[in-house]
């Protein structure tokens, strides 16, 4: 997300899970009751405001919600106590399938890119690092109404003098006939588009590359594409310059992480950094900070003024080691190792997405109430996979999806596959997995299996009293939880 300022950007950081601690998972909190006397009130002292100095009124009308959203605020003061370990990260946004549509968006956008890279200066896998990392090339834009998130947020809680500014630029950008008011959505906090544009740093640094007259970074591409080299431009970007590279560092080496604490090429060479493989330090970075994400014994890195402006785009140093890791695969070209060099210091790393999908889905057939099947561990997820490893004894019981889980929860099914043979997700010839005794529901599944009469999982199957009924929670339009046995249609 792009905020200004950068107390702005630490309050909403929240918003994509960055953290490098990991604990024990917290509960969301309710949703607060909001008052819509109070937020009609609120928004009629708004129209009037300095803040909404130069949107005119046909506009503030059009687009005022008729009631405020509580889930934005909840989400203002959700800080979950799990938090991901830099490894957890990194493993989520940058694996084998993210670096493959990278390369295809490289060579779709190719002579896209070379223009941009020709006009800002920035190199043209940067600009897709950050498209990736955003926004998964497009594909994840986010589907909160801004004018409904950023309005109750200007009247509830917390920093609403910021929000304040966000919506009347947010309302800005509608009535300057840039992007259409049915595209004006994103995530919870107002940030949008393909690479995901606060309403401020839109009207600021926004452009028009496709020549259309208007800055659409919803739907159009080069427009979004081309934002982004503005904004790294503006933040200090320095052409032909790497980000950085992956160390080594000498035996007994000792040093904290400090990338601000830029340095001579030469001075690190004399302190006996190589290359991660072993080869020297090149002199392309005039000055370098070391960065440790995970200590002196995991993957070390020099990072440059490049790196830099990464984090200027979110401030995190995990998002800005995201970005320049994906880049530097979308340049190679290859999506067959996405670890560095050095592994991670732990003996559990994350998972990628795909592998994410596999748990979820292994869940939902052992009766899990965790809504769809998304590669994205949230709390239903975490919440399911407490209850998994408490009712087999696996401690510490801490909710986390790594490589342990997964090889553990895969492994009760049998075979184990990540490719499943029917469209409930069950792989065929696979036993059921138990739920969790302390789940209601799964209560009532194993209730429910334990009828005498039972049946296959083949849809054509008539009944048998052999094997096990396999059933899976289905969440219906009107909210109702129902048991559905994976042989039968929705």
């Amino acid at each position: 997300m792009r905020l200004t300022p950068l107390s702005a950007l630490s309050l909403l950081s929240m918003a994509v899970g960055i953290s490098l601690a990991s604990t024990a998972q917290a509960a969301r909190p309710p949703a607060p009751d909001l008052s819509n006397a109070e937020f009609q009130q609120c928004l009629d002292g708004l129209k009037n405001s300095s803040k909404f100095r130069g949107v005119d009124g046909f506009t503030f009308n059009n687009y005022r919600p008729s009631q405020p959203d509580p889930s934005v605020i909840q989400s203002l003061n959700y800080q979950p106590e799990f938090q991901k370990d830099v490894w957890d990260y990194l493993s989520a946004l940058v694996d084998k399938e993210r670096v493959e549509d990278g390369i295809r968006a490289k060579h779709q956008w190719g002579n896209t890119l070379r223009q941009i890279e020709s006009r800002y200066g920035v190199k043209a896998e940067h600009v897709l690092g950050v498209w990736g990392v955003e926004s998964n090339f497009g594909q994840t834009l986010g589907k909160k109404p801004l004018f409904e998130s950023l309005a109750t947020l200007s009247c509830f809680d917390r920093r609403q003098s910021y929000f304040q500014g966000e919506y009347a630029n947010a309302l800005k950008i509608v009535q300057n006939g840039d992007i259409a008011p049915s595209d004006m959505t994103g995530s919870w906090a107002g940030a949008f588009g393909q690479t995901q544009f606060m309403p401020s740093t839109f009207l600021e640094l926004a452009v028009d590359f496709d020549g259309d007259g208007r800055r659409d970074l919803v739907n159009s591409v080069p427009d979004a594409l081309a934002s982004t080299a503005n904004f790294l431009d503006k933040r200090g970007y320095r052409t032909g310059e790497p980000w950085g590279y992956e160390v080594k560092l000498p035996s007994g080496f000792w040093a904290a992480s400090n990338r601000k604490d830029k340095k001579s090429i030469s001075h690190w060479r004399n302190q006996g950094i190589t290359l991660a493989n072993g080869s020297p330090l090149p002199y392309d970075l005039s000055r370098a900070g070391l960065l440790l994400p995970a200590g002196l014994e995991g993957p070390a890195f020099l990072v440059g003024k490049n790196f830099d402006t990464f984090y200027s785009y979110n401030a995190s140093e995990n998002y800005a080691l995201a970005i320049a890791h994906l880049s530097d695969l979308i340049t190679r070209e290859d999506s067959s190792k996405t670890d560095f060099v050095t592994a991670w210091p732990t003996d559990d790393p994350g998972i990628s997405r795909q592998q994410a999908k596999d748990i979820q889905q292994a869940l939902l057939n052992a009766g899990y109430d965790i809504g769809g099947v998304d590669g994205i561990i949230g709390d239903n997820t975490r919440t399911a996979i407490q209850q998994y490893q408490s009712s087999r004894g696996i401690f510490p019981a801490d909710g986390r999806a790594g490589q342990k889980f997964y090889r553990t929860i895969i492994g009760n099914m049998a075979p184990s596959s990540s490719q499943y043979d029917n469209q409930y997700g069950q792989p065929a010839n696979s036993q059921p997995l138990n739920p969790a005794p302390a789940d209601r529901m799964g209560q009532l599944i194993q209730q429910q299996t334990t009828n005498p009469t039972t049946y296959s999982s083949q849809p054509s199957a008539q009944p048998s009293r052999s094997g096990n009924t396999r059933y899976r929670r289905v969440t219906g339009s009107d909210g109702v939880v129902k048991l559905v046995r994976i042989d039968e249609g929705l």
